[in-house]
């Protein structure tokens, strides 16, 4: 960590340049000693992508950035704050605190949280960062999590792990067992220390296949944030053994978009059907990538259009964690029917459906955007239709 960054003429100088372009910014030349330009463009790099991401790293004076790559593997502060209000007790050790956004909001609702960090630089912008945000009760260690609750060797109230999902090349990875650390071969040493376990991992992940490979999931959490799936959370407990939980979220600047299931009651129910009606509704992408399909019509008492055309439809307005659409008109897939409707410019969605979005552009000669949204789907006779609708 090089503290020359943190001297006001720098610090001034990156704030400054927010808004500039980097490589004008080389070009122009930076007035500063030569071996502290590289680390400047990083810094003013990595600030820029925490405004919307960090707000209280962002507008904190003297923060110290790591790379590009930490910071595009850090928890939003939006999601940190969500999964926060999972935990509560005394203490919680974070195996992979990486930047410490999640170890951060975990010590608003718990009493000593240790923040683990086998990387000496980042471990020790983490600390620095936490003394400018006045963050009391947070330990930091540079150590490898798993070590460290070995050498411990003393109960937390919660475990909190969040993998590494890079190889050796620093390519991505999804699966489990290619994450580090192997959540499956460490987990019984976290139940060994606590109760509770929180583990993150990608949206990739298939939910059915995790369940199975981490056992005893109590909840699990499927996070968006302005519908784009961002984290998947599932909560363990130590020798749990009931039919899970589900919860999907969908963070917004209006409104959280909440929706609860069981997983066996998304087997059991029955799900009734219907031609379109008075209005449309599409889930939002957490309660899709959840695969609550059935509980969603129970539960909200709406009508699917087909078993597998994930789409609902009523007669009356409802509530709905989605998006909700009046529908105007019911047509055919039929180029002819769909040219009488005038309709030149539109927003196109594929619901169980065998062309692309894509393909149905230029074959209907389609342009993107405008106030009217088109549903392609199969109904329950299994006839390919298109749905005319304007969005509520």
């Amino acid at each position: 960590m090089n503290k020359t960054i943190l001297n006001t003429e720098i610090q001034e100088f990156i704030n400054s340049k927010l808004q500039s372009d980097i490589s004008g910014l080389l070009l122009k030349g930076i007035p500063f000693a030569a071996k502290d330009q590289k680390l400047i463009i990083e810094q003013i790099e990595a600030k820029k992508r925490c405004k919307k991401k960090l707000p209280t790293w962002f507008n904190a004076k003297n923060i110290y950035y790591p790379n590009k790559l930490n910071i595009e593997q850090t928890s939003s502060e939006i999601t940190a704050n969500y999964k926060a209000n999972l935990v509560a007790g005394k203490t919680l050790i974070d195996l992979t605190g990486g930047f410490g956004v999640d170890a951060y909001y975990f010590s608003k609702k718990v009493e000593t949280v240790m923040h683990c960090e086998i990387n000496s630089e980042l471990s020790d912008i983490v600390k620095h960062n936490y003394k400018v945000l006045e963050s009391k009760n947070i330990d930091c260690l540079n150590e490898n999590g798993i070590d460290t609750l070995k050498s411990i060797d003393k109960p937390f109230d919660w475990v909190y792990i969040d993998p590494s999902r890079r190889d050796d090349s620093k390519n991505k990875v999804f699966l489990l067992s290619d994450c580090t650390p192997n959540i499956k071969t460490f987990k019984g040493l976290f139940f060994k220390y606590a109760k509770n376990v929180m583990v993150k991992t990608s949206p990739l992940l298939d939910i059915s296949a995790t369940k199975k490979d981490l056992k005893h999931v109590k909840q699990l959490h499927i996070v968006s944030v302005n519908n784009e799936v961002k984290e998947l959370l599932w909560i363990l407990e130590r020798d749990f053994e009931g039919d899970f939980k589900i919860k999907t979220v969908n963070l917004t600047n209006n409104e959280n978009e909440i929706f609860e299931f069981s997983h066996k009651h998304e087997s059991d129910v029955i799900v009734e059907y219907s031609e379109p009606l008075t209005y449309l509704y599409e889930p939002n992408s957490a309660i899709l990538k959840a695969g609550a399909f059935n509980s969603v019509s129970a539960t909200l008492n709406v009508f699917k259009l087909h078993k597998h055309s994930h789409v609902y439809t009523s007669d009356e307005l409802i509530h709905f964690p989605g998006r909700r659409f009046k529908i105007e008109k019911v047509i055919p897939f039929n180029k002819k029917e769909f040219s009488k409707t005038g309709i030149k410019k539109a927003n196109v969605t594929t619901r169980n459906f065998p062309i692309s979005v894509k393909d149905i552009r230029k074959k209907l000669k389609i342009k993107d955007g405008g106030t009217n949204y088109l549903f392609f789907s199969t109904n329950i006779k299994n006839e390919k239709i298109i749905i005319i609708c304007s969005k509520i």
